[in-house]
């Protein structure tokens, strides 16, 4: 399988984003595991370049955040996963394709549209990895997340031998 790696940074760069720093875990846990030629990559919140939540991203979407904000703040957890795949792989040449995103969407009960929502994150890792960005996907209406962030991603990436 082809190494994609090197060009991914080149790719966010053409969109005018670099990669963040890497968040710490917030709780008991960590931030990604290898097993075998898999990265399983824990959720990831939508922090800034400044480590923060933009008030933007803090709230349940429909209600407090827009849905317009909501897409901006789950591409931007979909590129803390990839801070987080190459804090954990030392390169991000190492990733052979994105196997699978998790959707968590911090919504109202009548809200609808976190497909929608959750775009903004696949559409960041499908152009970061071009063909080897395309990935299942679940996407799941919640009534909270941590630290009132209206999007949580989690991503599962396969490792090039």
């Amino acid at each position: 399988m082809a190494q994609i790696g090197g060009e991914i940074e080149q790719r966010l760069k053409t969109l005018g984003v670099t990669l963040p720093q890497p968040a710490a875990p917030i709780a008991n846990y960590v931030p990604a595991v290898v097993t075998g030629r898999l990265l399983f990559v824990s959720g990831q919140l939508p922090f800034g370049a400044d480590g923060t939540l933009a008030p933007a991203h803090v709230g349940s979407v429909g209600r407090v955040v827009s849905e317009q904000d909501a897409v901006k703040a789950a591409a931007l957890s979909a590129l803390n996963c990839l801070a987080q795949a190459k804090l954990h792989l030392g390169d991000l040449a190492r990733i052979s394709r994105c196997v699978r995103l998790g959707g968590f969407i911090h919504c109202d009960a009548d809200f609808t549209r976190l497909a929608a929502v959750m775009n903004g994150a696949s559409d960041l890792i499908g152009t970061a990895l071009a063909e080897f960005g395309a990935h299942a996907r679940s996407t799941i209406g919640v009534a909270q997340l941590p630290l009132g962030a209206c999007v949580e991603v989690e991503a599962i990436f396969e490792i090039a031998e």
